[in-house]
């Protein structure tokens, strides 16, 4: 099999990271029929320089982020993670789950910080060398139910702590975008239960990777 690049977008509380988890488990167990090689990563913090970026990003800082130098971090996150790591792993035939891709920064960087969208698609075409992924797997929830699962984790990082308006407008980013994308985004209900979500996944991926 020729290496494969899935992605896993959504809201706050999704449950796109213990989904990715799962859906790595179920691969390496020959979910597919026959043995894979699984990889997983994430942005930021993909790289070792990613996870540097990632604590910036993420944590509560004694500065104040602007916006825009947010944006760049990301960007510069990504063009590591793509060169140092995602084209490698796909050179080798291998399968990759990603938490979170170009999406998330039109999404959050774009529609929630309302930054302009034509620089962001520049700038996510440069970081990211023009490598697109073959499927990205949006979980789409309720923003209030989402938040809720987050308050229920405890202590939240720096973007978990942006207004409802914020998580809002992200969460319609996503909409637009797989409106936008249907060949590439697809949508899931993350409303259900962990078991019903990842039928749905496993589902998707069967059909996408072409398994009777």
């Amino acid at each position: 099999m020729t290496g494969q690049f899935i992605v896993f977008e959504g809201v706050e509380g999704s449950g796109k990271s213990s989904q990715l988890e799962q859906t790595a488990q179920w691969l390496l167990a020959g979910g597919l029929g026959n043995r894979v090689e699984v990889v997983k990563t994430r942005e930021p913090g993909g790289t070792d320089l990613g996870k540097q970026l990632r604590s910036l990003l993420l944590n509560q800082q004694e500065f104040d982020l602007n916006d825009c130098s947010e944006l760049l971090l990301y960007a510069a996150d990504r063009a590591q993670h793509v060169n140092q790591f995602l084209k490698p792993q796909l050179a080798q035939g291998k399968i990759i789950l990603c938490d979170r891709y170009i999406d998330s920064t039109t999404a959050y960087q774009g529609y929630g910080r309302g930054l302009d969208l034509d620089l962001i698609q520049q700038l996510n075409q440069i970081a990211s060398c023009g490598l697109e992924s073959d499927l990205t797997l949006w979980l789409d929830l309720p923003v209030e139910t989402g938040l809720a699962r987050v308050q229920q984790r405890g202590k939240r990082n720096r973007i978990e702590q942006a207004d409802i308006a914020f998580h809002q407008r992200v969460r319609q980013g996503y909409m637009t975008l797989a409106q936008q994308f249907p060949h590439r985004i697809i949508p899931i209900d993350a409303t259900g239960t962990p078991q019903q979500v990842q039928q749905q996944i496993q589902t998707i991926l069967c059909h996408h990777l072409n398994v009777k």
